[in-house]
């Protein structure tokens, strides 16, 4: 999934969007795939050279998707402002357990693409300010995905700052991973309840100790081929600090398997302890190569094969 309006940086699929900066070689080509478990909280942190819409405080504000990306069943939306670049950003609308969706949906083909709510009246004007998209998905590996848009706000009643839960980041790095909903779309909403408050102003922020925001980078995200299909998650109910990709399951002869396009990479390791435990979020190849086991919990899982 991508945002289209507020054009999120570098998304070639927008209907309208400004020239690329200086040092930017090209658009997004991988603009709907998730964000890496331990790369930045956003695919770029050079912003567009101009903003890309322009809000009011205290009125109401769309935000569209693309069509076409992968729903993955839905899950939970943040939508937040932030006046640092991303580095620290506060809630101003939330489309929890259902986002792109209607109501519960085993679906990859996503229902609701627009959303439309009211901009909070005291976030303050600032004529550099980002806009941030942050989704948990509700089927498939534990993923992210997150947009952020260059705008600017206009806000005559002189607010100086806005006070709001700060954005939380699951599934990544750093924070608590949300296993597969499995029909339970309450999966990982005390994550959201329990986040802290932040106060965020033009001029700097202030906010509660615990926080676990960390600062973006201008490192790039791996590309992943994710938002295409589904991809069934190793240990659905288990928080798990990685994610492979286009692993197929070893089964019995009764049982059926997913088909993958892609081997991972999988190297051997040796986090096997004395007493059969292992460190979680390793992975082992078997002696041929032909397949490998994943650490979960401090054990090893059942053999996945590297499909061909």
């Amino acid at each position: 999934m991508a945002m289209i309006e507020p054009c999120m940086r570098f998304n070639p699929n927008c209907a309208t969007k400004p020239q690329l900066p200086a040092g930017v070689a090209d658009y997004d080509s991988s603009i709907k795939n998730p964000i890496s478990y331990n790369g930045p909280f956003f695919k770029s942190d050079i912003p567009w050279p101009e903003p890309v819409a322009s809000w009011t405080a205290g009125e109401s504000v769309t935000v569209k998707f693309q069509p076409g990306g992968a729903a993955h069943g839905g899950g939970h939306c943040q939508f937040a402002i932030s006046y640092d670049n991303g580095k620290t950003s506060a809630i101003v609308h939330k489309v929890m357990e259902h986002c792109f969706f209607n109501g519960p949906s085993t679906s990859n083909e996503a229902e609701v693409l627009s959303y439309t709510f009211k901009l909070p009246a005291d976030v303050p004007a600032a004529s550099n300010a980002q806009f941030i998209w942050v989704w948990t998905n509700a089927i498939g590996n534990r993923e992210l995905y997150t947009g952020i848009a260059d705008i600017t706000i206009a806000n005559s009643g002189g607010s100086k700052s806005y006070t709001g839960q700060a954005t939380i980041f699951p599934n990544h790095e750093g924070y608590d991973t949300i296993p597969e909903f499995g029909g339970d779309y309450t999966t990982g909403l005390s994550l959201y309840d329990n986040a802290p408050n932040v106060t965020i102003s033009s001029s700097g922020y202030t906010a509660d100790s615990s926080s676990k925001q960390k600062p973006t980078t201008s490192k790039s995200s791996e590309p992943s081929s994710s938002d295409s299909e589904f991809e069934t998650s190793p240990s659905p109910k288990a928080s798990v600090s990685f994610v492979v990709h286009n692993a197929v399951k070893v089964t019995s002869s009764s049982e059926s398997e997913t088909p993958s396009s892609t081997a991972p990479s999988v190297k051997p390791t040796s986090n096997q302890g004395a007493d059969g435990e292992c460190e979680p979020g390793t992975l082992q190849c078997n002696d041929d190569g032909s397949g490998f086991s994943i650490c979960t919990w401090g054990k090893w899982s059942d053999e996945f094969t590297c499909a061909q």
